[in-house]
């Protein structure tokens, strides 16, 4: 049986194949049979309607932010994903609360509730409570690792490979494993033993002392966006490793780091430091370093961001704002002499703006052709229209804490759309099902695993 993703699903895979360990169709002669379906219209409706991630599955050895963040993009693509925890403390994060979602099954746990920075990067995944401190724990790990086609993890540099978990043991083992480290330094380098910290790289690597107001002091972004963006690359690199597999049959180890990743996310900003050899322009809050007007102003009730950003916008924002004159300013009829003018212009624009209330300046730039935006709070957006009308909240079904509303996955199919098919998970709550249906473990020898306090 084939996946929509292209890929054999495991329990298709013959023992021996003879092109590659994962595949025992030649990729040449694949990529025949998709063109002909494509020439011919003869597509099978069961792998269309296949998420793209069908029938791969993932081991997933991530904790906190980073690492869960890209197994969870995985999860919704459509892979199985088995989340490593440990049998009493589970993931860092399910003790970070409040604020937590209360349990209202009657049951007594360890915690109050599921924290919600767990529930935020944890649908669509299976929990094995598993201790792998013990010949016994590392056993099973070796047993899913030969079921599995990716492994992420996020230890330290070497930490797993007195465990034998580490990607040259687990090769030999499995060789068309994927095997992702995600680190906050790298797996080289003289930082590379550094815990890594989201707030510690954005601090270090650039992002902290471009954020912030003009005037004021670095301050980090309002979410781990270094977590996240180094979560989507390693999720990126992962897909584009499973492609290469198709035709070499083989895995490999993904290097991934919040630091490069963070120097990369600096893009345009890197790239003019390299060009001009110059120190950067500094902080400039909501503003931009080279076009006026095009940043957020005070309005009479909250904040509006509005931008005009070249000669025609800017006239329209005059027009709007009922100041047709300035368009023929010689202070500001160019956008160079409106950046020489900034400190003016953004005085006098927000001067007007303060005269109205937000909800009238949207009300009055609607239609006009002009970005603008209100400034909108978390609870303004999670409860926005248009975040609504794209079904980016979705309300699932959690067996502890009951209706849970989370944010949904963010890209949209024309087949088949990623989204939430399951809640994130309660601590060990897919122990039997894993060890059952995956290792053949009868009902005696998982309560046996129990009492050891193997598993959980």
């Amino acid at each position: 049986m084939i996946s929509c993703s292209g890929f054999l699903t495991r329990s298709a895979l013959p023992r021996a194949a003879s092109c590659s360990p994962v595949f025992g169709v030649p990729a040449r002669r694949q990529r025949i049979w998709s063109q002909r379906g494509l020439q011919t219209g003869k597509v099978d409706k069961k792998l269309v309607e296949k998420l793209p991630l069908a029938g791969i599955r993932v081991l997933d050895m991530t904790r906190v932010l980073a690492g869960p963040y890209c197994t969870q993009i995985l999860g919704d693509l459509g892979a199985e994903i088995i989340k490593i925890e440990h049998p009493t403390r589970g993931d860092d994060t399910r003790s970070w609360g409040p604020p937590d979602a209360p349990y209202v099954d009657g049951v007594e746990r360890q915690f109050p509730g599921e924290s919600a920075y767990y529930l935020s990067v944890n649908r669509n995944k299976k929990s094995l409570g598993l201790s792998f401190n013990n010949p016994t724990g590392i056993s099973i790990l070796h047993e899913l690792v030969k079921k599995c086609d990716i492994l992420v993890e996020n230890y330290l540099p070497g930490s797993l490979k007195k465990y034998k978990l580490d990607y040259e043991t687990l090769s030999q083992t499995n060789p068309s494993l994927i095997y992702a480290s995600v680190t906050g330094y790298g797996q080289t380098g003289p930082y590379s033993d550094r815990a890594g910290y989201d707030v510690m790289v954005e601090a270090e690597m650039g992002l902290m002392h471009i954020t912030g107001e003009r005037d004021g002091p670095p301050v980090k972004v309002g979410v781990a966006v270094t977590d996240l963006t180094t979560g989507m690359y390693t999720a990126i690199g992962v897909l584009a490793a499973l492609y290469s597999r198709r035709d070499t049959g083989l895995g490999q180890w993904i290097d991934a780091s919040l630091s490069d990743c963070q120097v990369a996310g600096l893009a345009n900003i890197a790239s003019s430091a390299l060009v001009s050899g110059k120190k950067d322009s500094g902080r400039w809050g909501t503003a931009h370093a080279s076009v006026v007007p095009y940043r957020a102003y005070k309005t009479n009730d909250t904040n509006i961001a509005v931008g005009g950003c070249n000669d025609k916008l800017y006239g329209i924002l005059c027009e709007k704002i009922e100041k047709p004159e300035w368009r023929t300013d010689p202070r500001f009829i160019t956008n160079a002499l409106r950046v020489k003018n900034r400190d003016t212009l953004d005085r006098i624009i927000e001067d007007v703006l303060k005269t109205k209330t937000t909800k009238e300046w949207l009300d009055i730039f609607e239609g006009s052709g002009m970005p603008y935006a209100a400034v909108n709070d978390i609870q303004g957006t999670i409860n926005h229209e248009h975040v609504l009308a794209r079904n980016m909240i979705e309300t699932v079904d959690h067996p502890g804490c009951g209706p849970l509303k989370l944010v949904n996955h963010p890209i949209k199919y024309s087949r088949v759309e990623p989204k939430i098919r399951t809640p994130p998970p309660m601590l060990g709550e897919h122990t039997n099902e894993v060890l059952r249906e995956l290792l053949d473990f009868d009902e005696t020898q998982i309560q046996d695993l129990k009492t050891q306090k193997t598993v959980a």
